[in-house]
C-alpha cells in the first residue's frame, strides 16, 4: 500500500513540474514576443529601422539630394544593421552644404579620391541628404557597413561649429538614434574610428563633444 501511495505522489509531482513547465515555456515565449516587437533590432544582423508617431515627429527637415550612383561617392553598397552615427566636419571653411555634397557629386567624373556622407549638416543648419541610410558612404573607413555619417560645416579653421549648424546636428543626430535603436553612447567620431583630428573642435575640445552628446541624449528623450 505504501510503495502504491509513494508511486501516486511521485505522479503527481512530475504532472506539476510539467505543467510548470509548459507555463514558464509559454511565458517565456510570449516575452520574446514582446521583445521582437519592441525591439526588432535584437533578433538581425541585416539593416532595419523603427517606425512609430515619435520617429516621426523629430524628423528633421530635409532636404534630399542623392548623390548619382557611382564607385567614388555613392556605391550603392547595402549597409548592415546600423549600430553607431559618426559625426565628422568638413574640413572645409565656410563652404555650405549644397557645395560639399556638389563636391561629392563631381567624384564620378573626376576620380579625385573616394568620398561622401549621408547627410551634411549647413552652416545655416540646413541638412542635405546624399546617400540613403541603407547605403554605404565614404566617409567613416572600417565603420562605412554599419554607420549613418554626418558631415558638418564649420565658419571657420577651429572648426567651431555655429549654432544653427550645432542645433541641426544635435536634431538630426538624436532622430538616427531612434530610428536606429541607439542612444548617444553609440555616436562616434571620425576620430574614433582613425584618429584622424575630425571633426577638429570636438577632437581638441572633449568637453565639447561630451556636452553634444549630452545633448543628443537629451533630445531623444522628449
Amino acid at each position: 500500500m505504501d510503495r502504491r501511495i509513494a508511486e501516486a505522489r511521485r505522479r503527481r509531482r512530475i504532472q506539476r513540474n510539467i505543467r510548470l513547465g509548459v507555463l514558464v515555456l509559454a511565458v517565456l515565449i510570449v516575452l520574446v514576443g514582446i521583445v521582437r516587437i519592441i525591439k526588432p533590432a535584437w533578433f538581425t544582423n541585416d539593416y532595419i529601422e523603427l517606425k512609430g508617431k515619435d520617429i516621426d515627429a523629430s524628423r528633421p527637415d530635409l532636404d534630399v539630394e542623392l548623390l548619382t550612383e557611382n564607385p567614388y561617392s555613392r556605391p550603392g553598397t547595402k549597409t548592415d544593421k546600423i549600430k553607431g552615427i559618426v559625426v565628422h566636419y568638413t574640413a572645409n571653411p565656410g563652404a555650405t552644404a549644397m557645395e560639399n555634397r556638389n563636391y561629392f557629386e563631381g567624384l564620378k567624373d573626376s576620380h579625385e579620391t573616394k568620398a561622401s556622407s549621408n547627410f551634411i549638416v549647413g552652416l545655416d543648419g540646413e541638412i542635405v541628404q546624399c546617400v540613403p541610410t541603407w547605403e554605404v558612404a565614404y566617409a567613416s573607413n572600417s565603420r562605412n557597413n554599419d554607420t549613418v555619417s554626418i558631415e558638418c560645416c564649420h565658419p571657420d579653421e577651429t572648426g567651431k561649429f555655429n549654432e544653427e549648424t550645432y542645433k541641426s546636428m544635435v536634431r538630426l543626430t538624436a532622430w538616427l538614434c531612434k530610428k536606429f535603436d541607439l542612444d548617444s553612447k553609440d555616436v562616434i567620431r571620425h576620430y574614433d574610428v582613425t584618429e584622424k583630428n575630425c571633426p577638429k573642435y570636438f577632437v581638441e575640445n572633449e568637453d565639447a563633444w561630451n556636452q553634444f552628446r549630452a545633448d543628443v541624449q537629451e533630445a531623444i528623450k522628449k
